[in-house]
């Protein structure tokens, strides 16, 4: 318990100084793109997202939960083989992105280099989260503290920088913005990259026990197959979210630019501030997926019992204060970004989704540690597609639009929430059959 404190505290602090970076990152990128401008950069910013989730395969937790699960003997060859895996896939994803990217309508607004400047992302994710999940298995949350640090800090110098020395149109702003996410996530690659093959050095004097490719191929795909399902679905309806919300402005008798404008102020204004204090959920989940695993897989029920209690408090003690900070003072906090916007009054309404949001990733994290991965899928799915036909409906409504939207989203977070406390809290009050079924 005592070294999920500090790794979840460790994690924390980095990720406040990080969501602080990010916000700024916001600012600049507002004031630099116009509103036309950052509305473009963030219905892009989902594709991104997605091709994140591919690229990634979720290595980070099934090699996290690998490495929690397994003697340390194991490590090393575990590695070995999981570099091999991550290399094919990563050939594999990049002959597809280079056939299907030229198909992809979604890159006709912006500068032609966009796509091809993606591409560079799949190998620099892929293999950043084999060093990711090992660093998280083996509790050295310091690293990735750090990185997640240098992700931030180094795309607000480079859109400083560049930004200050240049004038660009918004078609070329856009671009370099992007190229700004690709540059930072290569210094965190090399970052991880050189502390892992320094641990994989030291390790090659005490983990003496091998494992065969086909069983750790195995073990990482019972947990990335799912997962990673469960990702690319979020990343998916992640990708559909500006267009749907587009389209139902326009139904409601909006134009198209004034649309995008809206969701523009939407995505890069009140969700910017909304999920600000999200860093310490992300922080727990971090922490919580091999915490979770390794006393699953030793059958401690006490320690879960204890760590959801503790993690349901800590949560609530952050989010009350967070929401009425956002409800009390949305005004003062939108004018950051753009003056007289009304993304004050969306703040104001989102104040569920955000209060909601930041229990469902700690949730997320315990069903993942527990292998109740198709659980938190089918929940996804179902509050996903209720949300989204909500906001369809009330959002083409002319007397409502944003506000129909913004109530859709609500109900989902609200309805994925109660499904996944309620799967977790049924499985957990059956302690005998927990054990029976571990043994």
């Amino acid at each position: 318990m005592n070294m999920f404190v500090r790794g979840a505290a460790l994690l924390i602090a980095a990720a406040f100084i990080s969501e602080c970076l990010e916000f700024l990152i916001n600012m600049v990128l507002a004031r630099e793109l116009g509103e036309e401008g950052l509305g473009h950069y963030m219905a892009l910013l989902p594709t991104i997202v997605f091709l994140f989730v591919i690229a990634s395969m979720e290595l980070p937790i099934s090699v996290s939960k690998f490495v929690a699960e397994k003697e340390e003997g194991y490590h090393r060859s575990m590695l070995q083989q999981t570099l091999k895996f991550a290399t094919m896939m990563t050939v594999i994803f990049l002959v597809a992105a280079i056939v299907i990217f030229p198909l992809l309508s979604v890159f006709e607004s912006y500068h032609p280099a966009v796509r091809w400047l993606l591409l560079l992302l799949i190998p620099i994710v892929s293999f950043s989260s084999v060093a990711r999940g090992y660093f998280m298995g083996a509790q050295h949350m310091g690293k990735i503290a750090i990185a997640n640090f240098l992700r931030r800090s180094v795309q607000l110098l480079l859109l400083l920088v560049v930004f200050q020395l240049f004038l660009f149109d918004t078609e070329v702003a856009i671009f370099i913005a992007l190229c700004t996410v690709v540059a930072t996530e290569l210094v965190v690659l090399l970052f991880l990259l050189i502390y892992f093959f320094v641990g994989m050095k030291k390790m090659k004097g005490t983990s003496t026990k091998s494992i065969s490719q086909p069983d750790v191929r195995r073990a990482l795909l019972a947990v990335s197959l799912p997962t990673t399902g469960l990702r690319i679905f979020h990343a998916a309806s992640f990708a559909i979210k500006p267009f749907l919300i587009k389209i139902a402005l326009m139904n409601a008798g909006l134009m198209e630019s004034t649309a995008i404008i809206q969701y523009g102020k939407l995505a890069g204004v009140a969700f910017t501030i909304g999920f600000f204090p999200g860093f310490i959920a992300h922080s727990l989940l971090t922490v919580l997926i091999p915490t979770v695993a390794e006393a699953y897989s030793k059958g401690d029920m006490d320690r879960l019992q204890r760590l959801l209690t503790n993690v349901m408090l800590g949560t609530f003690v952050y989010a009350v204060p967070s929401v009425l900070v956002f409800y009390f003072f949305a005004n003062e906090l939108t004018s950051l970004f753009f003056e007289a916007s009304p993304a004050a009054v969306y703040l104001q309404l989102l104040v569920p989704y955000f209060f909601f949001h930041f229990f469902v990733i700690p949730m997320q994290a315990f069903l993942i540690g527990l292998g109740m991965m198709k659980d938190a899928f089918y929940h996804s799915v179902w509050a996903t597609v209720v949300s989204y036909v909500l906001m369809y409906v009330l959002g083409s409504m002319p007397q409502l639009q944003m506000d129909g939207i913004i109530i859709g989203m609500n109900t989902g977070v609200v309805m994925l929430t109660l499904m996944h406390l309620l799967t977790i809290r049924y499985k957990m009050q059956e302690p005998q059959s927990w054990k029976l079924s571990r043994a």
